[in-house]
């Protein structure tokens, strides 16, 4: 009978193990397959990423010819260059998960377009697999772009082209109605901006070639030791008069030029070579000019 009682209470321990085996074989499966679903399900509603800005044309589609690119490049830089608006154009296939509202905005504080402190810059965005269209209107041209304007621009003017799936004719006519737009708007001038960069930039290149200058002069007369000081506390003075007539912070300029007297003198005493460097160089590239965007604008689908 104790015989019996032992190999049946095996029995039950086997048994028992097996389902609990089996329990936990279960429940890692199960917590496997959730894990992958998981992982499946994120990599289908990721947000869409923002592409690099280089031009004021972006077509992730194909769907503009070179020709047509090259046309809207050349209109919204001539528009760039006498207002000093900035206007791009972003045409992708999709923004799904994300509605094309938050893609917009999210392009919009990265690419910044417009100029800083003016926010006068317009983005059009058109997701073709979506059939959406989105134009994001920066802080500054609120006022003569509100949402009404916006929406009559998407529903009136570019949408009839796009049902017929003329995109190069809609958004043509989309653009050359907002450049006549903010055409009439009263901005600072263009050139106020490019002056403003170009005084930094100048007193770039003055300071660059004052350091060697000072430099070579002080040392030559005082030593390495004493030159160096005396050519490090000239080179703030000349800073502040430079940064003076450029009408620059005067002492952030007197703080970027030591630091650059500083820089370039442990460059070159360490045997670098000045020339060699890529000083002036410039970028055929296109970037956004700092403008911030405060959610105006419009969509609408076709």
């Amino acid at each position: 009978m104790i015989l019996v009682v032992g190999i049946l209470a095996a029995v039950v321990v086997v048994v028992a193990e097996k389902n609990k085996l089996r329990r936990i074989m279960f429940v890692n499966v199960r917590y496997t397959l959730g894990l992958l679903l998981l992982l499946l399900v994120s990599s289908v509603w990721a947000d869409v990423a923002i592409p690099d800005l280089s031009r004021r044309v972006t077509d992730l589609t194909t769907t503009l010819t070179a020709e047509q690119i090259t046309a809207l490049e050349i209109k919204l830089a001539d528009f760039e260059a006498k207002k000093g608006s900035q206007l791009a154009v972003l045409i992708l296939p999709t923004t799904q998960p994300e509605a094309i509202e938050a893609f917009g905005i999210r392009v919009a504080d990265t690419w910044k377009i417009g100029r800083k402190n003016v926010d006068d810059g317009a983005i059009l965005i058109v997701a073709k697999d979506d059939r959406k269209l989105r134009l994001e209107v920066g802080r500054g041209l609120e006022g003569v772009i509100p949402d009404a304007i916006a929406k009559r621009v998407l529903a009136e003017t570019i949408k009839p082209h796009f049902k017929t799936d003329d995109y190069a004719g809609g958004i043509d006519a989309g653009v050359t109605q907002i450049i006549a737009l903010i055409d009439g708007e009263p901005l600072p001038p263009a050139s106020e901006t490019i002056e403003s960069s170009d005084g930094f930039d100048t007193f770039l290149i003055i300071l660059f070639f004052c350091c060697i200058v000072l430099d070579l002069l002080f040392s030559s007369l005082f030593g390495n030791g004493l030159g160096t000081v005396l050519a490090s506390l000239s080179i703030g003075g000349v800073s502040a008069a430079v940064a003076s007539f450029l009408v620059l912070d005067i002492w952030i300029a007197v703080i970027i030029g030591v630091v650059m007297f500083i820089v370039l003198k442990i460059f070159y005493s360490s045997g670098g070579s000045i020339g060699g460097g890529s000083w002036g160089s410039s970028s055929s590239s296109w970037s956004g000019g700092g403008g911030s965007f405060g959610g105006g604008g419009a969509s609408d689908s076709w």
